[in-house]
């Protein structure tokens, strides 16, 4: 019996399943999420031949020491931004051996929106070695902390699996 739903647990299991054929291993990046991308993914037995490692950078202080994110990009767009999210990405992969990285910063609330960044909005950045990446502005709106936390880590495997594709 796993602790994730249903659909996030097969989307888990395609990238596990499927990774290694592709000879990809993949590292994460995560703020709002706190590590379940990498929990996701290593739930599934024989997560060992894809998941290289995880990041977890909660605070601004943490993307710019273990992932390279610029202050000034902190600065000028703010921990949840697109352009966070992207270099966010870039560093996983600069600071690990994977293939193909995936980030998420975002607004689980239930507090610290506001209007021009809403309690729900979440920035996911994929990209690989071979410089191929996607971003996705995500606003799942307030429905919840858990909610918002499990969509995001919906969509982050699904961005994984649909790059992978791509490669």
């Amino acid at each position: 019996m796993s602790m994730w739903p249903a659909d996030l647990e097969a989307l888990a299991r395609d990238i596990i399943t499927d990774f290694p054929a592709r000879n990809l291993m993949v590292a994460t990046a995560e703020s709002c999420t706190g590590g379940l991308i990498a929990g996701a993914l290593t739930e599934i037995a024989g997560s060992s031949a894809v998941v290289e490692r995880g990041f977890v950078t909660y605070s601004n202080q943490a993307k710019m020491d273990l992932l390279g994110v610029k202050s000034a990009t902190l600065e000028a767009h703010g921990a949840v931004s697109r352009q966070t999210a992207e270099e966010m990405a870039a560093g996983a992969l600069a600071h690990s051996r994977a293939d193909i990285s995936v980030a998420v910063t975002g607004i689980a609330g239930p507090g610290g929106g506001s209007e021009e960044k809403p309690v729900g909005l979440v920035h996911i950045a994929a990209t690989t070695r071979a410089g191929k990446g996607k971003h996705r502005e995500m606003r799942y709106g307030d429905i919840g902390r858990d909610q918002i936390r499990l969509a995001t880590v919906r969509t982050a495997l699904q961005m994984l699996r649909d790059l992978a594709t791509l490669r």
